[in-house]
């Protein structure tokens, strides 16, 4: 199936994350074979984003379901994941086998500093496309600090679009509203990791970030520390920065980081269990998305909602900065690091696989060279 196909090669090429998906699916679909126009390519990507998941995944299975039907569908989104998911199973059985050597260790006192600055410019650039109202800001600041305190990262995304709906609506919650709302009870855990084996938990858990995570793979990562590292306790902090940085330097989804984080916690049965997941609502929602989009697009109240989510998310996100900060940069070496990615990565966004190969090559050459 030629549509399945080019998914493929897009999976196989696009390094640098959603943004760079998205040029190559256009400039393959749209450019040069020119199976969908312009506008109605673009249409489409804007309704991905109204439905939990990757975004650019779901672009890809929204493309091919459009073009191809059901099989379609399952081909290509398949195809457009598979080559990323292969790739970190590999990246995975080479990280747990060597990140305590020597030189592992020295490529990762670069790396992590560097993903630091990464995700703090995530942070700033949906932060000022998502946060462009006091009101919004107010939000994004209250669930910064919530999350830094240890409250639960989906309590505070519901909490976050509440509040901007009810503002919306004239019912504000008054100056102190937001933050009080921030600061209301967790939710409490749902999956107890000492009753079940990690197999269920594993699948269940991704399945619900799955279903939860809105639009770029950013925003996974504050979820992943929440259920991982704070939860269940599964994985060192260090170890999430770890995954981040491998997930800056494959093609294809950055949720494949599922496949990474799976096979760490469970060997190959959980990294397939973690990537099946992670994508399954995509893959179901997306046949959906016409009418999704015909049901929310002229509510003015869904959107409020959908705003005060983006906002939430851009304090978690900036939560996570701090966190991974602390445990990330212990020094003015990788304080500089940090601070040169933020840069590079603000002025050139799809540059960021390089940054993070340069930074492990700073680890290796500060080390053992200097």
């Amino acid at each position: 199936m030629v549509v399945a196909a080019v998914l493929l090669k897009v999976g196989l090429l696009a390094f640098g994350g959603p943004a760079a998906h998205v040029a190559l699916m256009r400039r393959e679909i749209v450019v040069r074979r020119r199976w969908i126009d312009e506008a109605t390519f673009l249409r489409m990507f804007a309704a991905c984003n109204l439905i939990p998941g990757p975004s650019s995944t779901e672009l890809a299975i929204f493309i091919a379901y459009r073009l191809a039907g059901w099989p379609g569908l399952v081909l290509g989104g398949a195809l457009f994941v598979v080559p990323a998911m292969l790739i970190m199973l590999a990246l995975a059985w080479v990280y747990a086998t060597y990140h305590a050597t020597a030189v592992f260790l020295a490529g990762l006192y670069g790396i992590r500093p560097v993903v630091v600055g990464i995700i703090a410019w995530a942070a700033f650039d949906l932060g000022r496309r998502a946060s462009r109202r006091a009101s919004s800001l107010a939000i994004a600041v209250a669930v910064t600090i919530s999350s830094l305190l240890g409250f639960n990262p989906v309590l505070l995304l519901v909490l976050g679009g509440v509040a901007l709906l009810l503002i919306h609506i004239g019912r504000s919650p008054g100056p102190l509203g937001v933050p009080l709302l921030a600061l209301a009870p967790s939710l409490p855990a749902i999956l107890d990791a000492g009753r079940a084996s990690r197999l269920p938990v594993l699948f269940l858990t991704f399945l619900k970030l799955g279903a939860i995570t809105f639009g770029s793979g950013y925003v996974l990562f504050p979820l992943l520390q929440a259920d991982f590292v704070e939860g269940l306790r599964w994985l060192p902090r260090a170890q999430l920065v770890d995954a981040i940085a491998i997930g800056q330097i494959t093609p294809g989804p950055v949720f494949t980081t599922a496949t990474f984080l799976g096979y760490l916690f469970a060997g190959v049965p959980g990294a397939l269990l973690a990537t099946l997941g992670i994508f399954l609502p995509g893959f179901l929602l997306v046949p959906l998305l016409d009418r999704i989009v015909v049901a929310i697009e002229h509510r003015a109240g869904v959107q409020a909602f959908l705003d005060g989510v983006s906002a939430a998310v851009v304090g978690l996100i900036a939560g996570v900065v701090v966190q991974v900060g602390i445990s990330s940069i212990s020094d003015v070496t990788t304080a500089a690091l940090a601070i040169l990615a933020f840069v590079v990565v603000l002025r050139r966004p799809l540059a960021s696989p390089a940054v993070v190969a340069v930074g492990g090559l700073a680890g290796l050459l500060l080390r053992f060279l200097i």
